[in-house]
């Protein structure tokens, strides 16, 4: 199945997405009078523009006479597709169809076998490869079936918006161009939307009107049935009864009757029996149309797959660099990425997106939320409906957002047809842009049942519901349910954690900006009271997180998407004024949460402290980390061939926590302490960290516990550390890579910086004797401010005791020296505790695991002890392990003590004799 890139739209401009001006197309010459509901779709026929008036092709085949006309009447259609493209087209549709198609995921069922899924999408997260389905173009339609029979009528069944008129225009291209359907030596399409009644026609006189230049009678044409394609297109848009008596029908092609009649023949086949036929309609009109039909076979669109989402931007952007942006953006947000598995809602997303990307690199600065996404499409689908009686439009969208609100508060997706016609929802001019009906099978004794064409939209309007103003309560055949905010926010909090989605769209609807958008657009009056409840409710949830005694901390990922969806500063700045530390733990932050983190920190001016341990950034699909192609069919480039690959080089991207430092560095930033534990932080990452030490100099605090820093990365830092503006009290670099290669620019940093108090190297198995030596020559700087150096487990020996011995007296500022667990051996330890007898060795604790030493060596220590009374010399050694997700990044395996209690293996060897 194939979609094409968009409906051709002009640019729109200003601060919010504004519904699109839908382009028209004059009608052809050629029509019959009075029956503009016939045209044809024809090669280079954009998307929303009709050719008014019956249309038909020919193509070229066989010989004789009967041939020539019917080249003749494809030649003349061509130069008509010529001229339609002339009429004002968009430069866009200029382009190959081929190249603005995507493959969409289909799946075909047996004759009268349709029913058994919840609609087009029903009421799926999303399209999936089901076993039901493949994922097929449009040479599955009239292809024999598994047991060797051609059907003669298919139906394509999909929710609007599913790509469904598309697929039929790419059905008439692909025909005329001699590629796919070639059975076929004359097709007609019929679009029952435009249909106008009453009058009279038959078939011949119909025929006739389809190609004015050709001089042929349509018995000729009419004459093999079985060369002849009709497609009714919307068939669901038909106005008239479908049950008539069979005397009343048509046999005679030549017979003038009413047209509904002489349709009406057409798809009982008492006319043109050998005929087929293409019919395309919604779910929700499946019931009528089994009353005319047998030997149908059906076939559904499912929507677009995985793979075929990413396709579909890059055929919509023509540059590649912006579509890379405009994916991984969507693909960032797990909602908006599970809707556009829905065509109309890839095209919404890629238009607002593209107005965002127009002068701009990426979109680290997007305004649009989902929310304002979601308003957007729904702004689309109501643009025309109902104009003239705006009364029962808002009715309607009362009733159904308390259909989904009930829905959702009783896990209920699928909706029995008594409780559609309860809530008053029965309207046929409305109803199917909301929800896909599903058709019981043969035999089954139970009603149609409806689903809102995705989970998500139940949802949206579910959140609608507590905030759209009424004259009243909303009462449904499903009872009475009330608008009670705090009742949501609660249940969400306890225990439901399935109204994320909703929590997030209340948020997002009682913006300003939100309000002021439903209520031009659509005249819908959002009630902006639920906003100090969800004020209220934010700051008492962190309130209620935080332990006595200790600073309020907010520690839910979701409190910032909920606070970058409504996008506003000062109710950002309200609801975490009184929290002063950011803690997370083991959290995928994709591109979407990393800008609801960057909004928030911006507008956070009490921030003292951001602890991220576990953490990972990502900016694209991890599945496409490695991917540089694009499979493309027809795109130009890839030589017009179904499943070409185009391969390019993806854009260098920023470095994962570009967003994170840039926030931290906005003026009012009152941050302290940063720790990034275990969050897999790259070399250009430690750039980005240096540039935030020599332009923040209130952060005091530095924590980097990650095995994947280097040598390079330490190089980098040492930049920032060495700048006049970096003020850092204590720098944490456990568990790196590090070896003596970085340790000559730390040296350098502690001989000229003159505010760091504590470096922690813990954990380096690198740096060994080596690089000790090297930190040393820093230590005895007389500049040097140094008070704690750690240097636990790093597989030092007694070679490097010599150093760090002298430098105990020469460094009068070093009060802690941790040692732990390296194997230092006896004469090591004896020569620092010669220098720690010196009364003017300032040094107050001593790190050593001694629980290895001889007896001779304890004997020295405990005598060393009396000697200082205030020193203390123990294991001082830190476990702070991660959580099981990081475990794995360390440089040494883990292990668990008796208990549970996760350990550090040692380093050293047997006992020191």
């Amino acid at each position: 199945m194939l979609l094409p890139l968009l409906p051709p739209s002009s640019p729109v401009s200003g601060t919010w997405p504004a519904p699109l001006p839908r382009a028209r197309r004059p009608p052809a010459s050629g029509a019959l009078c009075g029956i503009q509901g016939l045209s044809l779709a024809r090669p280079g026929l954009g998307a929303g523009r009709a050719a008014l008036g019956l249309r038909g092709t020919a193509r070229r085949g066989g010989g004789g006479e009967a041939a020539e006309h019917r080249w003749d009447s494809r030649e003349h259609m061509v130069r008509e597709s010529r001229q339609d493209r002339e009429l004002g087209a968009c430069p866009r549709e200029s382009l190959s169809l081929h190249s603005r198609f995507t493959t969409l995921t289909i799946t075909r069922e047996p004759q009268n076998k349709h029913g058994a899924k919840d609609g087009a999408v029903g009421t799926s997260q999303g399209c999936t490869s089901a076993s039901s389905g493949a994922a097929t173009t449009t040479t599955m339609l009239f292809e024999p079936s598994g047991d060797g029979q051609t059907p003669q009528v298919v139906v394509l069944v999909g929710a609007p918006g599913m790509g469904k008129t598309m697929m039929v225009r790419k059905v008439m291209v692909e025909w005329g161009e001699g590629a796919l359907h070639t059975q076929f030596d004359f097709v007609f399409c019929i679009d029952c939307k435009a249909i106008i009644l009453p009058m009279e026609a038959s078939i011949a006189n119909l025929v006739s009107q389809c190609c004015p230049g050709l001089q042929v009678p349509a018995g000729k044409i009419l004459d093999d049935q079985k060369k002849i394609l009709f497609i009714f297109d919307g068939f669901e848009a038909l106005g008239f009864s479908l049950v008539h008596p069979e005397a009343e029908l048509s046999s005679d092609p030549r017979e003038v009757k009413p047209l509904e009649l002489t349709l009406m023949s057409l798809l009982k086949k008492t006319l043109l029996p050998k005929a087929s036929l293409l019919i395309t309609i919604r779910p929700t009109a499946l019931g009528s149309l089994r009353q005319c039909l047998k030997g149908e076979n059906y076939v559904e669109i499912l929507g677009f797959s995985a793979a075929r989402r990413e396709e579909y931007f890059h055929r919509y952007f023509e540059n590649p660099n912006k579509a890379d942006a405009a994916f991984r953006f969507v693909r960032g947000n797990e909602i908006l990425y599970s809707l556009c598995v829905i065509p109309i809602m890839s095209w919404t997303i890629c238009t607002i997106l593209e107005q965002e990307l127009c002068g701009k690199k990426n979109l680290l600065e997007c305004s649009k939320t989902t929310t304002g996404m979601m308003m957007f499409y729904l702004s689309q689908l109501l643009k025309h409906r109902d104009r003239d009686n705006p009364q029962v439009l808002q009715q309607f969208l009362l009733q159904l957002c308390s259909l989904a609100a009930e829905g959702i508060w009783k896990h209920k997706v699928l909706f029995e047809e008594k409780e559609i016609k309860g809530c008053g929802l029965d309207l046929p001019g409305l109803l199917p842009y909301f929800l896909n009906q599903r058709i019981p099978r043969e035999g089954e004794d139970h009603e149609s049942v409806y689903a809102f064409t995705h989970l998500h939209l139940q949802e949206f309007f579910a959140a609608m519901f507590y905030v759209l103003e009424d004259d009243g309560e909303t009462i449904s055949s499903l009872g009475r349910l009330e608008k009670d905010v705090n009742k949501l926010l609660e249940s969400y909090n306890k225990s439901r954690k399935d109204l994320n989605v909703i929590v997030q769209f209340l948020f997002g609807l009682v913006s300003q900006k939100s309000i002021e958008y439903m209520d031009k657009t659509m005249g819908c009056r959002i009630s902006s009271r639920a906003r100090e409840e969800l004020l209220e409710w934010l700051q008492r949830r962190h309130r209620g997180l935080s332990h006595p005694g200790q600073a309020l901390k907010v520690s839910e990922m979701d409190t910032f998407h909920f606070l970058f969806e409504m996008n506003e500063k000062s109710f950002a700045q309200s609801a975490l004024g009184h929290f002063t530390d950011l803690d997370l733990q083991d959290t995928r932050l994709t591109l979407y949460d990393q800008m609801a983190l960057s909004f928030c920190i911006q507008h956070w001016a009490g921030l003292g402290s951001v602890t991220l341990q576990g953490c990972s950034f990502h900016w694209r699909d991890p599945e496409a980390e490695l991917d540089v192609s694009v499979p493309c069919s027809g795109v130009s480039g890839a030589g017009g061939h179904p499943g070409a690959l185009v391969v390019r080089q993806r854009e260098e991207l920023p470095c994962p926590i570009h967003l994170l430092c840039r926030a931290l560095r906005h003026r009012d930033s009152a941050l302290q302490v940063l720790r990034l534990q275990w969050c897999r932080l790259s070399e250009s990452c430690c750039a980005e960290l240096a540039a935030l030490l020599a332009e923040h100099p209130g952060l005091a605090q530095l924590e980097l516990a990650d095995s994947s820093l280097g040598d390079s990365g330490v190089r980098l830092l040492c930049e920032g550390l060495r700048t006049p503006g970096c003020r850092l009290r204590i720098l944490r670099l456990r568990y790196s890579r590090i070896t003596s290669a970085s340790c000559d620019d730390l040296a350098a940093v502690l001989g000229t910086n003159t505010s760091l108090e504590e470096l922690d190297l813990s954990f380096s198995e690198g740096l060994r004797d080596a690089g000790v030596e090297l930190l040393c020559e820093g230590l005895q700087k007389c500049a040097c401010p140094l008070q704690t150096l750690r240097l636990g487990s790093c597989r030092l020996s007694g070679a490097s005791c010599p150093a760090l011995a002298a430098r105990l007296l020469q460094g009068p500022r070093l009060t802690c020296l941790d040692l732990s667990d390296n194997e230092l051996r006896a004469q090591g330890v004896l020569q620092l505790c010669q220098q720690l007898r010196h009364p003017a060795c300032p040094l107050r604790s001593l790190g050593l695991s001694t629980d290895g030493f001889s007896q001779a060596l304890l004997q020295e220590l405990d005598a060393l002890r009396a000697l200082q009374p205030g020193l203390n010399i123990g294991n001082l050694l830190e476990h702070d392990v991660p959580q099981a997700g990081a475990m794995a990044r360390l440089p040494c395996h883990r292990g668990l003590l008796p208990g549970g209690t996760k350990a550090l293996p040692s380093f050293r060897r047997p006992p020191i004799l």
